[in-house]
């Protein structure tokens, strides 16, 4: 009885991914006429889904930080994609992209905001940190999302379309100090309002958590100089506290996962196939029924989300579990 049950079980679950599958297949129609607005398109995941989005027809709107990431861009895209400049910490930049857009979608709207940009660093032990090394980074992932997407939010309502935001797995659970877990905790909570704030205007708002990825967000050289910079800076009595053997403990210095990782561990289970956020992202974008939240990577799906749900004693313990110690540990 007990095996039949399983086998019962196991049918269900079966028959329910098979459902769902077959639900999420069909895609908009029109593409050629609908217009998609995606940030930091320099590299990473904005630059390629820019790319794809250009192949299926799309009219993409890529917003890049750099003059080189427009000029790359323009060579591997078709003439249909537009690039421009954009800063999204600067509210002249975020409104003169915004009435770029409004001038090119007319009456039609804009389909779709992909909020892609965002940045890694200062990362450090809160303790290493100063009020403004939280702002400079707040400004980018989670002020400058709100910013753009509020500059073109009127222009997404005419067309019923959809605000992508890119969050994280940290921002479901937080476990590294800084400020990069509070502007993706932020990014979270910005989503879940807006997405209930619009519904009823029939626009759908989506969010994207990606695990480890490798991209410039978990690039080890830069997150070690940052580190580097950082431990320069600190109060000799902070370092007193830590002790130089804290740096040390990396043979290519520390990342931002810091008070967790070392940075080889973030080399080894960060992933190179970036195409499994990007699918998310143009499956969020395209398809007629997307799912309200995207969790790429096996990381995420069976380890960082499964551990945001635990008892917060039992995920203190692994993510303390190979912490490196400090000179001045309280015992």
């Amino acid at each position: 009885l007990t095996g039949t049950m399983y086998l019962y079980l196991l049918g269900l679950v079966v028959l329910y991914y098979l459902y769902r599958w077959v639900r999420e297949l069909p895609r908009v129609p029109d593409k050629g006429s609908r217009y998609v607005y995606v940030t930091g398109c320099d590299s990473g995941f904005g630059n390629l889904l820019a790319r794809h989005l250009d192949k299926q027809g799309f009219r993409v709107i890529a917003a890049c930080f750099t003059e080189k990431g427009e000029e790359d861009l323009k060579k591997a895209c078709s003439g249909n994609l537009i690039t421009t400049h954009l800063d999204v910490t600067s509210k002249d930049s975020v409104d003169k992209v915004a009435a770029m857009i409004k001038d090119r979608v007319g009456t039609r709207g804009l389909w779709a905001v992909v909020n892609n940009a965002g940045v890694s660093v200062p990362s450090a032990p809160c303790d290493w940190l100063t009020i403004d090394d939280y702002k400079s980074m707040l400004d980018v992932n989670l002020n400058g999302l709100i910013a753009v997407t509020l500059s073109v939010l009127p222009l997404i309502k005419k067309a019923r379309g959809r605000v992508v935001n890119v969050a994280s797995v940290l921002g479901r659970i937080s476990m590294s100090g800084g400020p990069y877990c509070v502007s993706k905790y932020g990014v979270e909570a910005f989503n879940d309002s807006l997405r209930l704030n619009m519904a009823p205007f029939g626009v759908k708002v989506l969010c994207i958590e990606p695990g480890f990825f490798k991209t410039n967000v978990t690039d080890t050289a830069i997150l070690s100089n940052n580190i580097k910079k950082l431990w320069d800076k600190v109060p000799q009595e902070v370092k007193d506290d830590y002790g130089t053997g804290y740096i040390a403990r990396s043979k290519f210095g520390l990342s931002f996962f810091l008070s967790f990782f070392m940075s080889e561990k973030v080399a080894k289970i960060s992933d190179a196939d970036l195409m499994k956020v990007v699918s998310c992202m143009e499956h969020a974008v395209a398809a007629v029924r997307p799912r309200t939240r995207y969790s790429p990577g096996w990381d995420a799906k069976f380890f960082w989300l499964p551990l945001s749900y635990m008892p917060t004693c039992v995920s203190d313990y692994i993510l303390t579990k190979e912490a490196i110690p400090i000179a001045k540990q309280v015992q």
